[in-house]
């Protein structure tokens, strides 16, 4: 099958099986590896991209279900050489340890961050369950994202 969708701002066609995931097509097409494959079953959330700027597994994501979307994956945060404030935090708050899991708990961030400018601890609990850090890693992790949340409202501070 032919698909087309936008993919970090820029509209992408390809032939491929329509029983392709996502991840694959990313990772093995379009050589693009900052998606993890993790469990390829959806729970660890190493693989979690944007669609439609809503937090999806891409190992569960068919390809047949992308056309006309908007994707946007960890490579198409940063503007040019200036890193998102999220991928910022993640480096500042010392988050990133082995950094298998940081690319979907940056993409879930992201997307709290846009729904939510002040997300109380509760809330990025929730919008970070279901993501697995193995370094269990989770303290900076949240402080993590308590810093991406000031910075982008402004706070140029962004100390606790």
């Amino acid at each position: 099958m032919e698909v087309r969708f936008e993919l970090n701002g820029r509209t992408v066609t390809l032939e491929t099986d329509r029983r392709r995931t996502l991840l694959d097509l990313l990772r093995e097409d379009l050589d693009l590896t900052g998606t993890k494959y993790g469990c390829g079953e959806g729970q660890c959330g190493a693989c979690t991209v944007l669609i439609e700027g809503r937090p999806e597994r891409a190992c569960l994501t068919p390809v047949s279900q992308l056309g006309g979307k908007r994707v946007a994956t960890i490579e198409g945060l940063a503007e040019g050489e200036r890193l998102h404030p999220v991928q910022r935090a993640f480096i500042e708050e010392g988050a990133m340890q082995c950094g298998y899991c940081v690319p979907g708990m940056i993409m879930a961030t992201a997307a709290l961050l846009e729904a939510k400018p002040s997300p109380t601890r509760e809330e990025i609990n929730e919008a970070l369950s279901g993501h697995l850090c193995r370094c269990c890693n989770y303290l900076r992790i949240l402080a993590a994202v308590e810093r991406a949340a000031r910075m982008s409202r402004g706070d140029t501070e962004a100390a606790p």
